[in-house]
């Protein structure tokens, strides 16, 4: 069995809607640049509130790739 390695970016999805959208936005703009991601890890969550009392969702996401 190969060994398998994998490269670790992370990035902040954004989302007014919720955490899990968030999550979904940050993969989503990831698989728009990198090819073969396997797996993901949720970090940190946290958001602001806007002036009007809405709150704004964002979320630390780790992605691991594979190498081709």
């Amino acid at each position: 069995m190969a060994e398998k390695t994998y490269p670790i970016i992370e990035v902040v999805g954004v989302s007014e809607d919720s955490i899990h959208q968030a999550v979904r936005n940050a993969l989503a703009r990831a698989a728009q640049t990198i090819r073969n991601i396997d797996w993901f890890e949720v970090g940190e969550i946290r958001g602001a509130v806007s002036h009007d009392g809405k709150p704004t969702f964002q979320v630390a996401v780790k992605i691991g790739f594979r190498y081709e």
